[in-house]
């Protein structure tokens, strides 16, 4: 790429718009998945009574697995929100900002 369509680039407010969209997006779920994992760390660590109970008194399932496997769960969600919105959103944003560049 050359300097000039980086230049035009980067002084495109479409661009600016895409990066605040994208980064605002990314320190969210970010933040989501770090609370989700540090929290299961934690309770672990200062809850473990609580994870090794039964989920009900006839159960051999521990409350520990539901809640590990929610986390797995809501960390591919998470992530399939991320890929979502890339495709429909920054993606086609990403391409005008490329033609507009090129004109």
């Amino acid at each position: 790429m050359s300097e000039l369509s980086a230049s035009r680039i980067q002084n495109n407010p479409k661009y600016h718009q895409l990066v605040m969209q994208r980064d605002s997006l990314a320190w969210t779920l970010s933040a989501i998945v770090c609370v989700m994992y540090f929290g299961f760390i934690l309770l672990i660590a200062f809850a473990p009574d609580f994870l090794t109970q039964p989920l009900s008194a006839d159960s051999v399932i521990p409350v520990g697995m539901p809640v590990g496997v929610g986390v797995i769960l809501v960390s591919c969600i998470l992530t399939a929100i991320y890929v979502r919105r890339a495709n429909h959103t920054f993606d086609p944003l990403t391409d005008e900002i490329i033609q507009e560049s090129l004109k």
